[in-house]
């Protein structure tokens, strides 16, 4: 049949033809428009979704949180500070290099049950592995040592003990950069790491304050003590610190906001400092007793100049 006989080719057969694109002009006339469907507006929430969580998983604890194992294999390879590593148990095939990886950088390696690792990646692909990582770089003891011969000073170190409070460690880091601190060791087990809530709490100071976490916070002090820092214990039996001898290269020692300095690194240290207390209540929050031994040092090296 030729296109002139075909009915779909011929202007009457046209008429009665279907419209692939519904009803037009040559059906309402020349005075027709089309109904144009209303499109509600969408947010950019319904569009892209949450955009920051997508780019970067944040943890209740302000930590990232990297999930996968080839994800978390390239963070452990990289300049990243990874806080710790969790497993799901039963986990086999390449978990044994992350677990040699992790290893080797000194990162702490968590065999924990796989409904944990769901609750803290929920939605995601984790096949068993997953890894926390801070958001800001820490620093090494060369930093501190290097800091403190810029300055043209002896060190002073702060070393918190266990302190677990991130509100308490920002405010001991603000503190410690106020004062004239060259930099604060913090340990890597049972301790407030840098976070996005220290990072408020320090209003700054987490940029200009070195960060040192060590895996064992008694193997730090001997090697400070090797370079000549004599290390104090705050504590409630030692001598009062304004009759103590506070010039010269000195760490303090500031402990766990319950139970204060451990036995083991109290033993470590060269001697104990105290604050008196006169009224009804016989101790200080961590980042008080901080603060007021920090301006007895700074105090102390102010007259010693003179």
């Amino acid at each position: 049949m030729s296109k002139r006989d075909n009915k779909r080719f011929n202007d009457q057969g046209r008429k009665s033809a279907p419209k692939r694109g519904g009803k037009n002009r040559r059906d309402y006339g020349d005075n027709y428009e089309p109904k144009r469907r209303s499109v509600k507006p969408r947010t950019a929430h319904e569009m892209f979704g949450d955009v920051r969580r997508q780019e970067q998983n944040v943890g209740a604890d302000g930590l990232e949180v990297v999930a996968g194992r080839n994800p978390v294999t390239e963070v452990l390879s990289g300049d990243r500070d990874v806080e710790r590593v969790f497993i799901a148990d039963g986990a086999e095939g390449s978990v044994s290099k992350i677990v040699a990886l992790a290893r080797e950088k000194g990162v702490i390696i968590d065999f924990v049950p796989k409904e944990r690792i769901d609750g803290m990646a929920p939605n995601v692909k984790h096949q068993g592995v997953v890894a926390k990582v801070s958001e800001y770089k820490y620093a090494d003891m060369e930093d501190v040592f290097a800091r403190a011969e810029e300055s043209g000073e002896d060190p002073f170190i702060i070393i918190l003990d266990e302190v677990e409070d991130p509100h308490n460690l920002g405010a001991i880091i603000r503190t410690a950069e106020c004062a004239g601190a060259h930099g604060v060791v913090i340990p890597k087990r049972r301790s407030a790491s840098l976070t996005q809530t220290v990072a408020l709490s320090a209003a700054g100071a987490i940029e200009n304050m070195p960060v040192v976490q060590v895996t064992n916070l008694g193997r730090a002090i001997e090697e400070m003590k090797e370079k000549g820092v004599w290390v104090g214990a705050a504590d409630m039996d030692g001598e009062t610190y304004y009759e103590a001898n506070l010039t010269g290269p000195i760490a303090l020692v500031i402990g766990n906001e319950g139970r204060g300095v451990g036995r083991l690194v109290k033993e470590k240290c060269d001697f104990v400092l105290s604050i008196p207390m006169k009224g009804r209540i016989n101790s200080l929050n961590a980042s008080n007793a901080a603060a007021i031994l920090m301006y007895g040092i700074r105090r102390a090296r102010e007259k010693d100049a003179e």
